[in-house]
């Protein structure tokens, strides 16, 4: 399967980690260059940008962007493809996972993380490996640092984004159209969840958005109607599925991530 991995590449360290990562398990992969937050105008498509939950940051309309590439290299490649942020701390079941996901269909996406935070998760499972299960994900609460991505999906997410923005895990987030899974236990973390799920951290966790300061822009009466109007989709999502789904943390084994 192809791999994506998003890097600026200002991020030399995290794309010798990724590099390495990957190597040792055997992945052959590809660089994507990140969209970086200096390249972006503040006037430039200002309405479009104005049209998320809050004032979006400069790093997270980059990151969109980033991500948006990505998305547009899985249609045109025509082929399911292993998107990564630069900052993924993978499992060593990954490359068999990989193997079985490959002739998979009805999936539009699938997401490899745990954020530590509940998802909507359907009760039956389909084991793919001894130990490894996928289960439907009806809601899913954040994280785009490892997920994988079918051209179906892809497409469904490019028209999301056509009019209006958002952060990248949360337009994937609300992408209730498409056939979601998750893996589990996971086989992903992202470098800042590491401590929480007992993983050492291979290398410093440190994030360029958390590191922008949030825009003083006041929250308006529209951005509060927005996030009053996603609140209830989630609200509703949970009714309509509340027969046959469990709103839980996903499952992660340590161990799986020690090498």
């Amino acid at each position: 399967m192809k791999i994506l991995v998003i890097n600026m590449s200002s991020a030399v360290e995290r794309m010798a980690f990724m590099s390495t990562q990957l190597q040792g398990l055997g992945l052959v992969f590809q660089r994507l260059e990140a969209v970086a937050a200096a390249d972006l105008s503040d006037t430039t498509d200002a309405a479009y940008w104005d049209s998320w939950e809050r004032p979006m940051k400069q790093t997270e309309k980059a990151c969109l962007l980033s991500h948006k590439a990505a998305w547009e290299q899985v249609v045109q490649d025509d082929q399911p493809v292993l998107i990564l942020e630069d900052d993924a701390v993978l499992a060593d079941q990954l490359p068999a996972v990989l193997e079985a996901l490959e002739t998979r269909e009805g999936i539009d996406h699938l997401t490899l993380e745990a954020r530590g935070r509940r998802k909507l998760l359907a009760k039956d499972k389909q084991d793919i490996l001894p130990g490894l299960a996928l289960r439907r994900l009806y809601q899913d609460r954040s994280g785009a640092a490892a997920y994988v991505l079918w051209p179906n999906g892809a497409k469904h997410l490019l028209r999301d984004i056509e009019t209006c923005a958002g952060l990248a895990d949360a337009v994937i987030c609300r992408g209730y159209v498409m056939n979601s899974f998750q893996i589990e236990p996971a086989c992903a973390l992202q470098l800042d969840r590491c401590v929480a799920h007992g993983v050492q951290p291979p290398i410093a966790p440190v994030s360029s958005i958390d590191a922008e300061n949030r825009s003083v822009q006041k929250r308006t009466l529209k951005f509060k109607l927005r996030r009053v109007a996603a609140q209830l989709r989630m609200g509703l999502r949970a009714l309509c599925v509340a027969r046959r789904a469990d709103r839980r943390e996903v499952a992660v084994t340590a161990r799986n991530f020690e090498r």
